[in-house]
């Protein structure tokens, strides 16, 4: 067993660097070994893995499946490797985290350093989408998502409920007027977000009486990803409506203007999404909770 941690340890080093050369030398290991190791592990697999020309190694789509799948299995193994260690030697190993791109320009990365000066022997990666993910097989330790409470087979912490705003450019209440009222939004237009297109259905969100409200919009544009979403609004194209901290220094600065301040919107809901597993990773509980106190600070 042994053996294959250290193959599949060599394995995801050579795809990461795409290079049996380049990972040979950063594990300090001979080419010959690497490249030996990695034709045994496809062997036992039957299947190959790894495509090679004399330019450039890429993974195979057998090899991409089971590059994921390595990861995951690595990071359990190293779980399990610091399970009982003393808690002043610090967090170690690699965090892999999915969040909405808004949600890591806006929020996350500017204040992302602090997180990784605590922890000196840990790494991230952070990839930037809003699409539906499969957690295990692309290798992710957590998801951040926004909005109703997902089901999708895992489990969803509640970090935070974001404040909401309403909010058009300059360029486009000038054009359509400044609605001080529902009634003025007769003529007005919605750009429309949805994770999947083909929903053009829009409504303007508001609370009556702490009751969720919708009135139906017409929507001219609908997108599928958060940063279009604010470019869209910013390029003059419809009202928004979105986190507030997404949109505040285009608020401070007068790039967009917020529509009918006085109507309440009901507040964002942010999860933290994992795969069920009997423990929630130390890496993964100490980001966790760093962002919550981000967010209640935000």
């Amino acid at each position: 067993m042994q053996d294959r941690l250290q193959a599949m340890q060599i394995f995801t080093r050579v795809a990461e660097l795409a290079s049996f050369t380049l990972a040979a030398a950063d594990l300090g290991l001979s080419k010959t070994h690497v490249s030996n190791r990695v034709g045994q592990l496809e062997t036992h697999l039957g299947t190959r893995l790894l495509q090679r020309t004399t330019r450039r190694v890429t993974l195979t789509q057998d090899g991409q499946l089971y590059y994921q799948r390595c990861l995951w299995m690595l990071d359990e193994m190293q779980e399990l490797d610091n399970l009982f260690q003393d808690e002043g030697q610090g967090l170690a190993g690699k965090l892999r985290i999915d969040m909405p791109t808004g949600l890591a320009k806006n929020l996350v990365l500017p204040k992302l350093g602090q997180f990784l000066d605590s922890h000196p022997r840990l790494e991230m990666e952070i990839s930037c989408s809003d699409r539906r993910v499969d957690l295990v097989a692309e290798g992710l330790d957590a998801v951040l998502r926004v909005g109703a409470q997902p089901d999708q087979g895992v489990i969803a912490r509640h970090l935070a409920d974001m404040p909401m705003v309403s909010c058009a450019s300059p360029s486009y209440l000038d054009r359509y007027g400044r609605p001080q009222s529902l009634a003025d939004l007769n003529g007005h237009q919605l750009v429309h977000y949805t994770q999947v297109l083909g929903d053009s259905q829009g409504a303007f969100e508001y609370l009556q009486d702490a009751e969720p409200r919708q009135l139906a919009m017409p929507a001219r544009l609908t997108v599928n990803q958060t940063e279009a979403y604010s470019q869209a609004c910013l390029a003059g194209l419809g009202i928004i409506q979105v986190p507030e901290h997404g949109v505040r220094q285009w608020l401070a600065s007068g790039q967009l203007e917020q529509v009918l301040p006085q109507l309440a919107i009901a507040p964002m809901p942010l999860w933290l999404l994992y795969p069920h597993r009997r423990h929630l990773s130390k890496r993964l509980g100490a980001f966790s909770r760093w962002l919550e106190g981000l967010l209640a600070g935000a």
